[in-house]
């Protein structure tokens, strides 16, 4: 039998045809029907079948006796979940309960509808995620400039006829904060047409080798040289916003900020020459169709959210933004605050109305930046974090000062862990809950639908039902809430979940704009029965969004029966226009200079006297990985060996290293020894490391993992440097240096 599902594994959303004999899967192959990826599919998909079967993936509940993690029953992991955390919230409040939310959560129905719903029971100002060691600098400058969380334009690769991508290595991530499966496709088909890629990075990396220029650039300084490119454009007469120019504000200050920024000042800084920059913005200028992209290169640096402003400042000022091949927004067809209420007007973003305790950082989004997360539990007095929640994530490998973080979990009087393995983080944990395989829950990309080059809607049932024992991740996060709220271990779901719901059907018919707004609760809570958890919530927002059928108002919108009918996806069209409909901005402009981005101006102007004389360590991406929960699965790790030091041939001569020789490379917070491969394709004083390694610790149950250990490159990096804007990890542009080990 064959079973036509989205693969979760990456941002692509990839169609897979799935081939099936009973409970075995027989043949993974791409669907050559699927609407958006239209049978391309990467080496991960076919270690799906690996994922479901692997012997080290939990299955049953782990509690903590006599020192030892061993098998519990659903019921007595609960009521351990219950006596630990709940001894901790009497005895010290609800700010000594931390929480931590991993990257998978964002590819999962069931925690992106109910993580919020059990973050809100917790009642903590201590909460964490991999946002914060990834995209936050984006999610900050988008959130300023038009007015949401999401409001990212998203490159229409599609159309294009100029992408200049800085930080990106699509080849290997398969989009980040760009939905797009097969970029190597698109990008081969963008050159056939006669357009140019251009990719600016330390690394010539899979991406930068099919572009037509690769520019090597020093890191941390993309700021600088995108602000050159901006002071090319006003001092040359290039800027031309077009039909965007009565949506603009901030662009005279745009102008007097950039004055600064001259070519010829930053080229020191950057690496790249003054004659170089200014081809750069006059080719972006001159394109017919063109389109700025940064990602996490961008992000994970000390000016990431002026990196990630400056790239549509650039898209803006070359008219660029929100036409057919320029940079466009998305308008999903669930999910999507800026397809919600009413538009061209909203509240905006704030951030920092709470801070943290220690260094008093600022919240974004409602959470705190995970680089102080270690120092949170540490350090005595009250609101000290003394328990801890993890889901899906792997912290002690993703943050930075990796070996602190360890230790400070050690310290901890009580751990809970939702996840699939026992990992170098979950070691630490009291009580271990197993969420199920992958394979067994209902897929719909709802995060990443909001970001993708093509506006498209896919849902996927479950392929095999729950083995024995095996309880639904949904359900697992409700009775955490029910545990939070204070309602016991015992607490029944469905009750909880006719709750949430109700609440959820309550705020859509009472805001203003929407689609059922003034309906009657009772009628549409009635129409989406029998579903329940995840798939009820869902169905009301295909149903209340822009293309669904709104109970009835727009017959023949969209539903989940709708999607379910068709297995390999709807394609709901191409990016349009959509300003100023799309913007939530108190003023209902383009906020070209917020008052935030506008303050940080000077320090990256600061920055361009520094004297740079250390090597630098930056991050990489391979095809084969997804951060640090992939490497258990041998179909992705065999072969030879990913995780080495980069170094270029003229470092490795002036520091007598040989190709294969063991590298020690030192920073101010640990040290690693790692094989070297010396290469061309690094800049000279750069070296690099992949991310997500290390899996050599005591207590972690990952037996193809650890025979592939690798080195833990956030072993290196410092949790005390980070992006004031948006609080976000400094994890490319580390000072190191580099000896023979030993």
């Amino acid at each position: 039998m064959t079973h036509f599902r989205t693969c979760p594994l990456c941002e692509a959303t990839c169609g897979l045809a799935i081939t099936t004999r009973g409970a075995e899967i027989t043949a993974i192959r791409g669907d050559a029907d699927d609407v958006f990826s239209h049978g391309f599919i990467c080496p991960k998909a076919y270690a799906l079948k690996d994922l479901d079967t692997d012997p080290d993936r939990l299955r049953t509940p782990l509690d903590r006796r006599s020192g030892r993690l061993e098998p519990a029953s659903w019921d007595d992991a609960f009521a351990e979940v219950e006596r630990g955390l709940m001894a901790v919230i009497d005895t010290h409040g609800r700010q000594a309960v931390g929480a931590y939310v991993g990257n998978p959560n964002a590819h999962n129905l069931a925690p992106m509808v109910y993580m919020p719903v059990f973050l809100r029971a917790l009642g903590t100002h201590n909460v964490f995620s991999a946002s914060t060691v990834d995209q936050m600098p984006k999610q900050v400058s988008a959130g300023l400039m038009f007015g949401t969380v999401l409001s990212i334009p998203i490159p229409d690769v599609d159309r294009t006829d100029y992408l200049l991508m800085l930080g990106a290595n699509p080849l290997a991530s398969n989009g980040s904060l760009m939905t797009a499966p097969d970029m190597k496709g698109r990008l081969r088909r963008l050159r056939a047409r006669g357009g140019r890629l251009v990719v600016v990075d330390p690394r010539r990396s899979r991406t930068a080798q099919e572009a037509d220029e690769h520019v090597f650039i020093r890191p941390g300084t993309d700021a600088h040289l995108l602000f050159a490119m901006v002071h090319t454009l006003f001092e040359e007469r290039r800027v031309a916003p077009g039909q965007l120019a009565e949506h603009l504000a901030g662009l005279e200050d745009v102008r007097a900020l950039a004055r600064d920024f001259a070519p010829e000042r930053v080229a020191d800084a950057c690496g790249v020459p003054a004659d170089t920059i200014r081809r750069l913005a006059r080719e972006l200028a001159a394109a017919p169709r063109a389109a700025v992209y940064g990602r996490i290169g961008t992000c994970t640096q000390e000016f990431g959210t002026l990196a990630s402003w400056l790239v549509d400042v650039l898209n803006v000022l070359t008219g660029n933004l929100d036409r057919e091949g320029g940079a466009m927004f998305t308008k999903a067809a669930a999910g999507s605050k800026t397809a919600h209420g009413p538009g061209g007007r909203g509240r905006g973003v704030q951030f920092g109305r709470w801070k943290s305790r220690v260094r008093e950082l600022p919240e974004f989004y409602g959470e705190l930046p995970a680089v102080c997360l270690a120092e949170e539990i540490e350090t005595p007095g009250d609101g000290r974090i003394r328990a801890l929640v993890t889901i899906a994530g792997n912290p002690v490998l993703s943050t930075p000062n990796a070996a602190r973080l360890d230790r400070a979990l050690a310290s901890l009087e009580f751990m809970v862990s939702v996840d699939i393995y026992l990992n170098e983080t979950t070691r630490h944990a009291d009580v271990v809950l197993p969420a199920p395989s992958t394979l067994t829950r209902g897929h719909y990309d709802l995060a990443l639908y909001n970001l993708a080059i093509r506006n498209v809607a896919h849902y996927s049932p479950p392929l095999f039902p729950l083995a024995d024992g095996e309880m639904e991740e949904w359900r697992i996060l409700l009775r955490l809430a029910a545990i939070a709220m204070g309602q016991g271990a015992h607490a029944d779901t469905d009750v909880v979940d006719d709750f949430v719901a109700t609440q959820v059907v309550q705020r859509e018919v009472g805001a203003s704009g929407s689609a059922i707004a003034g309906r009657d609760v009772a009628e549409i809570m009635a129409a989406l029965a029998p579903r329940r958890g995840p798939e009820r919530i869902l169905d009301l927002l295909l149903r209340s969004g822009p293309y669904g059928d709104h109970f009835g108002a727009n017959p023949g919108g969209l539903t989940l029966a709708v999607l379910e009918a068709h297995p390999h996806g709807i394609d709901l069209g191409p990016l349009v226009p959509r300003i100023p409909e799309v913007l939530r901005t108190p003023s209902g402009k383009i906020e070209l200079a917020p008052p935030a981005i506008v303050a940080d101006v000077p320090r990256l102007r600061d920055a361009l006297a520094r004297v740079r004389s250390e090597m630098v360590l930056v991050g990489r991406r391979h095809l084969r990985s997804n951060n640090s929960w992939m490497h258990n699965l041998d179909v992705l790790v065999k072969g030879r060996p990913t995780c080495t030091l980069h170094l270029h041939p003229v470092d490795g001569a002036r520091l007598g290293l040989a190709d294969g020789e063991t590298a020690r490379v030192t920073s101010r917070v640990g040290a690693v020894d790692a094989p070297v491969e010396l290469t061309d394709a690094i800049m000279p004083g750069v070296v690099s490391l992949p991310h997500g390694w290390g899996h050599d610790q005591p207590g972690v149950v990952l037996r193809v993992a650890r025979a592939h250990a690798g080195v833990n490159s956030n072993v290196l990096a410092d949790e005390l440097a980070l992006d004031p804007l948006s609080g976000n990890a400094v994890l490319n542009g580390i000072p190191v240096t580099v000896a023979r080990a030993g």
